[in-house]
């Protein structure tokens, strides 16, 4: 490698990506990206969420689970408490504001899918390609692909989802970046697979902005108070509409 970029991305999903099955209350699956240069993440992002958790539960070893949170459950039963709930979320909710991250969210109706392509297309697979797409091409634009050394390589963290699902990832990854893309080029990005455990503060942050996203897309008349957090976030193209959003990841 001739040396890495400035960036890094990290990766989390809502939803069930198989097709077998599709859960009428939640027919979608959302990819969720975050991209966010590592000195952002080092001296912001980082300190920011550790600090709510010293706060919150006195450690910092609790993984923020979008819903684990919403339900209360493990760690977060101490958010039943009055009013206590109401002011893990104001923070929580004021230190996202504040990351500098770019969202880059696909949308996959999973019934829509499977009228207009069967059940042989991975809506996972689908959604990776379209945010890695985009992802380079804004990275592409600050000159963070390339340098006189060579290509400047980006890590992409993804969270581990079992032996199979890590190995049929790591494939469809390579497949895309060596080529099967939308510029047919290398891409210069990097697979990591990480386990929860790891408690990866960028892997929470990916997990907790995935469902809001499917959510505004699924019930867009519903309260969403982190919809409105997350929409400032989202990749736009020059038009201001989002890229991604609003099922664009397949005709």
């Amino acid at each position: 490698m001739a040396g890495f970029s400035d960036y890094i991305v990290f990766v989390d999903e809502s939803g069930d990506h198989g097709m077998a099955t599709i859960d009428p209350g939640y027919p979608l699956f959302v990819l969720a990206c975050c991209l966010i240069s590592k000195r952002d993440y080092m001296e912001t992002v980082v300190p920011a969420i550790q600090r709510i958790k010293f706060d919150t539960f006195g450690h910092d070893t609790v993984v923020l689970h979008e819903r684990d949170i919403r339900r209360d459950l493990g760690p977060f039963a101490v958010l039943r408490e009055p009013g206590k709930k109401t002011a893990f979320l104001e923070v929580l909710n004021d230190a996202l504001r504040q990351a500098k991250i770019t969202i880059f969210a696909a949308v996959i109706d999973k019934h829509r899918l499977l009228d207009q392509r069967g059940d042989r297309h991975n809506p996972y697979e689908m959604s990776l390609r379209f945010c890695l797409e985009r992802i380079y091409y804004t990275l592409s634009k600050s000159g963070q692909t390339q340098d006189a050394r060579g290509a400047l390589w980006t890590h992409v963290i993804c969270e581990s989802r079992g032996r199979n699902e890590d190995e049929d990832l790591e494939l469809a990854f390579r497949r895309i970046c060596e080529g099967d893309n939308y510029p047919n080029r290398q891409l210069p990005f990097v697979p990591v697979i990480a386990d929860k455990k790891s408690n990866s503060i960028g892997l929470q942050l990916a997990d907790l902005v995935a469902r809001p996203i499917g959510m505004k897309q699924l019930r867009p008349q519903q309260e969403n108070r982190a919809w409105e957090i997350v929409a400032s976030k989202l990749d736009r193209d020059k038009s201001g509409k989002f890229q991604g959003f609003g099922l664009k990841c397949f005709p």
